[in-house]
Formats: structure tokens, sequence, C-alpha cells
């Protein structure tokens, strides 16, 4: 409501309906940067989304297919890199960007968003991965499907409520991530949107109607992919918690 008003309806009128409804602080915002930033974000976004559901997937099927001391320590591996914070790595993985020479790059954004959502998918999956028959698996073997044909024809199609549920998870986290968006990226025409909405601010004076519209743009996707996606979400965040 906010992102209609007038800066001076802003502070004086804050719990009222605009007087006169600005939509031009949409066009404003969209054409100060917002529409650039907004883009960024889809990319970086997508990209995570496709290395993690592609790691995590595979790395899960092999999770709970196979048995062996080096699979649980592989296990006992992935379920440690869930309690690591990602604000404690930042100065060792500001470095190692920094070595590799991808700072101020969307792989920096990507590869740091894939790594620290990776364990938390791995894991879903894994579970949802162990309540499929192990009869299923078995047809599969004698009908004459390799690993990879039972990994990518039977349990991927059979996972799609989790694989909904852990690609909107993921799609969150990378949509909305702050810290690493403001601190590996430095160019504007390499920032997301949450640290592109920075620039709208001015240590004097800010405009606030602006910044509350590029904020309002930025919720749009979120919001309608949980509309669009929330029977799926909760049935795999149902099925998840209790199977495997």
């Amino acid at each position: 409501m906010s992102s209609l008003k007038s800066y001076d309806e802003i502070y004086n009128a804050t719990w009222s309906l605009p007087e006169t409804w600005l939509w031009e602080n949409y066009v404003k915002a969209w054409n100060g940067g917002v529409a650039s930033y907004f883009v960024n974000s889809l990319i970086v976004t997508f990209a995570t989304i496709v290395l993690v559901i592609f790691v995590g997937s595979m790395g899960a099927f092999a999770l709970s297919k196979y048995k062996s001391r080096f699979i649980d320590l592989v296990f006992l591996l992935v379920t440690a890199g869930i309690m690591i914070n990602p604000q404690v790595c930042l100065v060792p993985l500001f470095k190692m960007l920094n070595y590799f020479h991808l700072l101020d790059t969307k792989w920096s954004l990507i590869l740091s968003y894939v790594a620290f959502r990776l364990p938390l998918v791995t894991l879903l999956l894994r579970s949802y991965f162990l309540s499929i028959p192990k009869e299923i698996n078995e047809s599969a073997v004698v009908d004459g499907c390799n690993e990879f044909q039972i990994y990518a024809h039977i349990y991927l199609p059979m996972s799609k409520p989790m694989l909904t549920t852990v690609t909107l998870l993921t799609a969150y986290y990378a949509w909305n991530e702050f810290l690493f968006g403001i601190i590996f990226i430095s160019s504007d025409s390499q920032k997301t949107i949450p640290a592109g909405l920075m620039n709208f601010r001015d240590a004097l004076q800010t405009d606030w109607g602006t910044l509350l519209a590029g904020m309002a743009i930025a919720t749009l996707p979120m919001i309608i992919l949980l509309i669009v996606f929330q029977k799926q979400l909760v049935r795999g965040i149902s099925e998840g918690s209790v199977k495997g």
C-alpha cells in the first residue's frame, strides 16, 4: 500500500489508503535498475535450482541405494553440511572465489548457493527415495535397465512432490539471499534484487515510494510460486517428514 503513496503520505498517513495511487513508483523502480536486478536474480535462481536438483538427486540416489562404510561416511558428511552457517564461511569463501577469479560474477553466487543448499536437498530426496518399494527397482533390473535409467525413469518421476518442495525451498533461498549478494558482487550490472535495492537508499533522503515498489516487485515471483505449487509443497513436506 505504501509503495503507491507519495513520500509525505508514507510518513504522515501511514495506515490510510493513498489519496492518489502513484503507479509511476513502479515504473520508476523498474526503469531505475530493478529490471536488471530482476533478470540477474532469475538467472542465478534458475541455475542454482538446476545444479542443486541434478547433483542432489544423484547423490540422494546413491545414498539411498547402496550400503557400505564409504556411503555411511558420505552420509555423515552431508548431514554435517546442514550445520555449517554460511556467515562462518564468508572469509574463506571470499578468498577462494577471489583465487579462482569468480568475484563479481554470477558464478560466485550460484556456486555458493549450490554448496549451502545441497546438504538439505540431498537428505530430503534421500528420505523420499528410501520410501520407493524395492520391488520396483528389482523389476527394472529384470527388464534390463541400468542404474542411470532407474534413476532417470523411475526414481525422479515418482519423486515429483519432493522435487517440487526442494525446488521451491531452493528458489526461495537463492532469490532472497542478501549477504553473499552484497559482498561477492560489486558492479551494479551483476547485482541481484536484494542487493540492488540498496541502491535506492540515500544517506540524506530515501525515495521510499520507489524503494517499496521495488520490494513489492521482488516479492511477486515467490508469492506466485507458492500459490501455484502450494498443494505440491505441502504434500512433499508431509510425505518427506514421515518416510525414510
